[in-house]
């Protein structure tokens, strides 16, 4: 007789279950007596499965809202959850700012324009829309009225244009009218009115009396000019009222006309984040998913918070008496270890810590790009989703995420959600796989709430790999206080380097021997200085010198971002053959983005049409493989021979936070060992720490330093290995390096960030064929400072739902620099330059996507100049920068 299994034993036979419909291709089948003969005929022989009725599971599988049943059907895959959010911007009420406080004291302006402009604005601030509003019988208004009190007009660049605003008074008693201002002068507007209204020559305006004032708008460059005008009014028991209008005037041309939104824009209501209770039906995911014959011996977990850490942080980390013991407990752990410096021996709970309060403040954040009353449109089996600013990850949506939509007209409670996983990203539109259930349902028109979600993924590989640090005693490598002094390869033997340019750096050659050598082993050898001295190329450098001199050397190649892993992989494969290196891509990647030299030596299965990652063996074959950080993660769940990876490379490495880079480091370094790896653990960080880090959202999370980089730690100061030596300002070159040498920048372009940064150390050691051929440019403000700061007052533009900017005025002057530009007859020594020589840089996609569409340039530049804009900023780059008025 077999022996009664428990509830815990037949759910976890449910979840095996569950796992074995996805593995087969059946995780849609929904008829109970389907799943039950798949259950007995199929699943409950295999080996290891315990011995439990279908109905059994299935109850169990209920209890823990993991199925639902429901007329004939089970739905497996079916979650019950309870939403609750914690905000870590906690707002506190003002006292002095709530309803039916008492009034405080009339205030008395001071005295003089500036007075009455602060008192103007003090005024705004509290009640803008009295101040708006006609009042006392006086109405103020003007043909270009728009709504809010404002007044808009259009105006030709170097065109004058003359607005009448008139000022009636429509009630029964004379009203004085003392004066009509700008709150501040602008130099584009002139007003003019016939009396020369004054306080000292104020105008009686009798009932039904109409007086008319003009704004003189002269227009001398392009751009959006508002400007706030103040009328100034007495009644007759001498009580002074001001009614203001916002009066703003902006060049206009065919451009402008071309590429001006299409719909006003329309703001996300911001939604009351209330508790809610949700049943998930599991939708249809991308087909790619299952190809991965890389080994996961290393499991990874949820790393999911507790109910009472959430409680905690929502409770703003206060003591409350009405809060239960277990959240009392939760919350002195939390403030106790954000008190404590991080050391070996809390690293993992420390970092495990401040990972959950970034995720909960994501959590929160994320429902700013919630949609109500969505339509989709179908396409075959997938639905399709308008998503505006998703090209610009905002929100960030990839192929594999999933989002939750429930119908609107859905008021139940618990309300039933959709899960869609996105197959496919195109521009502004999001290719979604439903459950059947829902794409049987579907008609034309029909309207969604859209709930937003992050992909947890990276969260777990970096609770994972803290733990794993852990594990594999990392505490030599993370928390460095020594070396070995044991070289791989002799230190003074030299090198004979593939980059010629590079062996006459005194800095770079150094490093590269060192790094060769390994000499300083256990701790990670730091490669650091700003932008233009050649870090990417000196990493580079080292991986073909240790893949020479090391025949034994297997290397791991990474970056945080797509981009700066595809340029180590591309630089790498100038001087490695094909057959030694692999460059592996998350599953999430278009296929399109990857650049065509790489694709060659990318993990893409043409057969398939997707991403594969290869078995454990296969890719023990190549000598260096390259990855993003958050990918290598799939590498340490493979589990690798003790000691394969000799060498772990991390560029960029001041963008990412440090349990992003332990990713490549916990389960795929083991660190150097006389016995047992003598010729391994060597971890290279190339970066900058004085440039911009990763980009976080929990105040709480940056304030105790997870917005700190491995490198930027390691280079604080505290760590006496990476410290400069007081006596001659210089670093241990058996530790750290500091590239010195700049080949990118004209030197007054360095000088600033030279003095502010880097301690003067910098030197200037760029081609002067290249940064100085602009610099007697007739259009440079100063001759041989090739920097121009054109200040643009221009409007930032939205429209529809999209969250992106775009500036047209400030198109426009990047169109007529570029003119300049292209026209330039290359003579009194400044070369001509084609359009693939100009790279423009802008700061929001939605601004990039105007650029394109206007600068297909057939019928704005010359015809011998036509021609597509190149996006390498070689020589000249234009950064812009857009500001909101």
């Amino acid at each position: 007789m077999s022996k009664r299994l428990n509830m815990r034993q037949r759910r976890e036979v449910g979840l095996q279950f569950i796992n074995f419909l996805q593995e087969i291709g059946e995780q849609d089948v929904t008829d109970k007596m389907q799943l039950k003969s798949i259950y007995n005929s199929q699943f409950k022989c295999r080996d290891g499965v315990l011995s439990a009725n279908f109905s059994g599971v299935i109850y169990a599988l209920t209890r823990s809202n993991r199925a639902r049943v429901s007329s004939g059907e089970i739905f497996l895959n079916s979650q019950r959850r309870k939403v609750v959010y914690a905000n870590q911007y906690w707002h506190h009420p003002n006292s002095t700012g709530n309803l039916g406080s008492a009034q405080s004291p009339a205030f008395v302006p001071e005295p003089g324009k500036r007075g009455r402009a602060k008192h103007i604005i003090r005024q705004m601030k509290k009640n803008r829309d009295e101040l708006i509003k006609d009042k006392d019988g006086i109405t103020v208004k003007s043909v270009s009225d728009t709504d809010g009190g404002k007044i808009q007009v259009e105006v030709s660049c170097n065109q004058t244009k003359t607005v009448e605003i008139e000022v009636m008074n429509e009630g029964t008693e004379a009203v004085k009218f003392v004066r009509c201002e700008m709150l501040r002068r602008f130099h584009v507007f002139t007003l003019n009115d016939e009396k020369k209204v004054t306080n000292s020559q104020p105008l009686q305006l009798e009932a039904g009396e109409t007086y008319k004032i003009e704004v003189i708008c002269l227009m001398p460059h392009r751009g959006y000019f508002p400007v706030t005008l103040v009328f100034q009014f007495q009644d007759e028991s001498l009580k002074t009222f001001y009614i203001i209008r916002f009066f703003s005037a902006r060049t206009t041309s065919e451009l402008f006309e071309e590429l001006k939104p299409t719909a006003p824009y329309k703001a996300n209501q911001h939604c009351i984040l209330r508790p809610t209770e949700e049943i998930i039906e599991d939708g249809e995911r991308p087909d790619c998913f299952v190809n991965n014959e890389l080994e996961r011996e290393i499991p990874l977990g949820m790393y999911k918070y507790s109910k009472s850490f959430h409680k905690a942080v929502k409770s703003e980390l206060k003591d409350d008496h009405n809060l239960s013991p277990d959240v009392k407990s939760e919350m002195q752990r939390i403030n106790s270890l954000l008190a404590s410096n991080l050391d070996f021996g809390n690293y993992a709970e420390r970092f495990s810590l401040l990972l959950h309060l970034e995720e909960i403040q994501m959590e929160v954040d994320i429902t700013k790009y919630n949609m109500e009353n969505a339509t989709m449109t179908r396409d075959g089996r997938l639905l399709v989703l308008k998503v505006p600013g998703v090209a610009e990850n905002r929100p960030s949506v990839l192929r594999g995420d999933h989002l939750l939509v429930s119908k609107s007209d859905d008021r139940r409670q618990p309300r039933t959600c959709y899960k869609g996983y996105v197959h496919k990203v195109e521009l502004e539109r999001v290719k979604l796989g439903f459950s059947q259930k829902l794409v049987n349902d579907f008609i034309q028109n029909m309207k969604f709430n859209v709930s937003f979600t992050f992909n947890r993924f990276p969260l777990k590989m970096q609770h994972r790999a803290a733990l794993l640090a852990k594990d594999n005693d990392l505490v030599n490598v993370l928390f460095p206080t020594y070396s070995n002094k044991m070289c791989i390869h002799p230190l003074d033997r030299k090198l004979n380097f593939y980059d010629r340019d590079l062996a006459e750096n005194p800095e770079q050659a150094r490093a590269v021997s060192s790094i060769v050598a390994g000499i300083s082993r256990p701790a990670p050898y730091l490669i650091f200085g700003p932008p233009g001295t050649g870090k990417t190329v000196t990493i580079v450098e080292a991986i073909k010198q240790v893949l020479l001199c090391i025949p034994t050397a297997h290397i791991l190649a990474c970056a945080p971002s797509n981009s700066a892993t595809d340029l180590l992989c591309q630089k790498i494969r100038r001087s490695v053959e094909k057959r030694y290196i692999y460059r592996i891509n998350a599953v999430s990647r278009s296929w399109d983005t990857v650049p065509q030299d790489v694709k060659d030596c990318s993990n893409w299965n043409e057969e398939n049409s997707s991403f594969e990652f290869p078995s454990k063996e296969k890719l023990m074959q190549y000598r260096v493989i390259t990855s993003t950080l958050i990918t290598a993660g799939r590498l340490a769940s493979a589990n690798f021979p003790h000691g394969h990876f000799s060498h772990v490379f991390i560029d960029e490495a001041g963008h990412a936070v440090e349990p992003e880079s332990i990713i490549a480091i916990a389960g795929l370094l083991d660190p150097m060992d006389v016995e047992n790896n003598k010729d391994g653990g060597q971890l290279v960080l190339a970066g900058d720490p004085k440039q911009l880090g990763p980009v976080l959202r929990s105040p709480i999370a940056i304030k105790h330093g997870l917005d700190l980089s491995l490198l930027e730690r390691l280079m604080n100061g505290e760590n006496s290995l990476y410290r400069k030596n007081p006596d001659d300002g210089s670093y241990d070159q058996r530790f750290v390096t500091k590239l010195l040498r700049n080949y990118r920048s004209h030197p007054q372009i360095l000088k600033i960030p030279n003095e502010l940064f880097y301690e003067m150390e910098l030197e200037n050691h760029q081609d002067p064929f290249i940064s100085n051929s602009y610099c007697q440019w007739e259009h440079l403000p100063k001759k041989d400072f090739p920097l121009i700061f054109h200040g643009v007052l221009g409007r930032d533009e939205r429209e529809e739902k999209s969250p992106s900017f775009f500036n047209i005025d400030e198109i426009e002057e990047v169109l007529l620099y570029l003119k300049h530009l292209l026209l330039n007859p290359g003579k009194k020594g400044i070369g001509k330059i084609s359009p693939k020589e100009i790279g423009v840089i802008a700061p929001y996609r939605k601004q990039v996507w105007e650029h394109h569409y206007q600068w297909n340039v057939d019928q704005y530049l010359p015809g011998n100049m036509q021609g597509k804009l190149g996006l390498s900023p070689i020589p000249t780059i234009f950064f812009m920068a857009s500001a909101s008025l």
